[in-house]
């Protein structure tokens, strides 16, 4: 026999439907089911929709139940809205856990809920401010943001000071544990990465020219948050600029160390030295490009031997080819370098290119005069007049600017003072390539790849804003990493699927609707309770 009973949880009553029965050795119990709450306004209990149609299919709708139905007239349901709701209580149950809401409400008391909910509008639209408006129209929010129009965003990039900003980044900085810190990105976003799982080497068919903004990160180890960030516009290859970065980065961090994680663009020789001749040398793990004669060197001399069974390094699913030697830097110093040779990326990209090489050829057969006039052509190919074809032209490929070009396809050269295996390190290296990842994701949607901004401090902030949702999407691909979700679904089917649960509201009575299997497993991974 089944039987409605109240529970009060904190300010809350709920509502449980106990069922009574008797297990296999004929021992009474109860199973409880949730099926509402009581509206601390009104003190009447608010059913779920779930509920309600069970009852009414069985024909056992209860009177208070019924009336629940019938105080909502088809005008009242036409009037009613309906928002997205799933998603937000993820991201914001994952403030709460990692202290970014706490962090942010001592460092902004007055606008912290609307730097926090553009945060959330970067994560879960993929769209510029610009269309914030009408997402916020669509969605759940805290009751205390208010309009969020470009006018309103516009007066939010110009009210968040420096001191602000910085205030938070110490809050936030104390809030974690972690006893070392990551320097990662220290590289400007024009260096393009698709890479998550795997990093891009060698031969880069896109050639990506993107706009000069240098993002410089300090990363926590152990959460892999970010927990600090410096910007800046121009070149970060000075080392005048390097010093200035490094002093702040260990400001922020007080007597944790510092490891600074940095792409090939950012590798020279007065950087390395410069580092290593401080006064309390850096950490650090650089790519080396092969522009250096340095990394041409490694990988010549590694070519020989490095296909064998002993050197096979297995992260996840891939595996490639590592050797790791300490070698002498100058008279003072050694550094650990790690080669790293992924034969079935280098096949990739030589099949890629001899079929690229290949169409170019045939086409200019076909028409030479056009081919004359295509750049990839020349690069590629030798087209002379002649008078023994048909066409009045031969064309013949250019062995030795393929050849070299795959030189280096699938090599890879790091090295560090620090770091000796070269597992770990081509770990930490490519986590790097994920923070840069979501960055570039973000720089899109703030705009940042055109740089319109017409004041330093709106460019600042919505960088700042950037910063704060790549906290939230680092804790939601480690998580998906943790749980093995990846298996299952993308970091964006996972925010799809939680934008179904919805929330509506009738009369001023908020009803949820019913979560699914698959939203429950998701707030289950994050440690996150079923939202009511």
């Amino acid at each position: 026999m089944a039987s409605i009973i109240r529970q009060k949880v904190g300010n809350r009553t709920y509502l449980y439907e106990s069922v009574s029965y008797r297990n296999a050795d004929g021992k009474p119990r109860n199973r409880r089911v949730p099926i509402g709450k009581i509206d601390p306004a009104s003190g009447q209990p608010v059913y779920k929709p779930d509920y309600l149609a069970r009852m009414a299919a069985s024909g056992a709708l209860m009177e208070s139940a019924a009336a629940a139905v019938t105080t909502f007239t088809s005008e009242d349901i036409r009037q009613s809205s309906v928002l997205e709701y799933g998603s937000m209580h993820l991201l914001q149950s994952i403030a709460q856990q990692i202290g970014i809401l706490d962090a942010l409400q001592s460092a902004l008391p007055a606008v912290h809920q609307e730097i926090f909910t553009l945060a959330c509008y970067l994560v879960l639209s993929g769209d510029p401010f610009l269309y914030c408006e009408e997402w916020l129209s669509k969605t759940s929010c805290p009751e205390d943001v208010g309009s969020l129009s470009s006018q309103r965003i516009s007066d939010l990039l110009q009210i968040v000071t420096p001191e602000g900003r910085e205030a938070f980044y110490q809050a936030w900085c104390r809030l974690r544990s972690e006893q070392e810190y990551l320097a990662l990105d220290i590289t400007s976003t024009s260096s393009y990465s698709e890479l998550i799982q795997d990093v891009e080497w060698g031969y880069n068919r896109d050639k990506e020219q993107l706009a000069q903004i240098n993002l410089c990160m300090l990363m926590g180890e152990t959460s892999r948050l970010p927990i600090y960030q410096v910007v800046y516009s121009g070149s970060l290859k000075d080392v005048t600029t390097l010093e200035t970065t490094l002093s702040k980065m260990e400001a922020i961090s007080g007597d944790k160390p510092v490891l600074a994680v940095m792409d090939k663009g950012f590798f020279s020789t007065r950087n390395v030295n410069a580092m290593l001749n401080r006064a309390h040398p850096i950490r650090f793990v650089v790519a080396v490009p092969f522009t250096s004669q340095f990394a041409k060197k490694m990988v010549a001399s590694e070519r020989k031997d490095i296909d064998h069974l002993q050197r096979t390094l297995v992260i996840g699913e891939n595996s490639m080819r590592a050797v790791t030697k300490e070698r002498a830097w100058d008279e003072k110093h050694r550094l650990y370098t790690h080669v790293y040779y992924h034969a079935l990326k280098a096949l990739k990209l030589r099949e890629e290119l001899y079929a690229h090489v290949t169409v170019l050829k045939e086409r200019a057969e076909i028409d030479p005069v056009s081919a004359l006039k295509d750049e990839s052509s020349h690069q590629y190919l030798i087209i002379r007049k002649s008078t023994n074809t048909d066409s009045g032209y031969t064309v013949s490929i250019r062995e030795e600017v393929v050849a070299k070009e795959l030189e280096t396809a699938g090599w890879l050269v790091i090295v560090s003072n620090d770091v000796a295996d070269a597992k770990e390190t081509l770990s930490i290296y490519r986590q790097k390539d994920v923070v840069e990842k979501g960055f570039l994701r973000l720089k899109a949607n703030l705009d940042l790849g055109r740089l319109r901004v017409h004041r330093d401090d709106s460019m600042q902030n919505k960088v700042f804003i950037g910063f704060l949702a790549l906290i939230l999407l680092s804790h939601l691909h480690k998580v998906m990493l943790d749980k093995d979700l990846y298996k299952s679904m993308t970091m964006k089917k996972l925010l799809l699927i939680l934008s179904k649960l919805r929330v509506q509201h009738i009369n001023g009575q908020r009803i949820l609707f019913p979560l699914t299997k698959e939203q429950k497993i998701i707030y289950k991974a994050f440690a996150v309770k079923d939202p009511v």
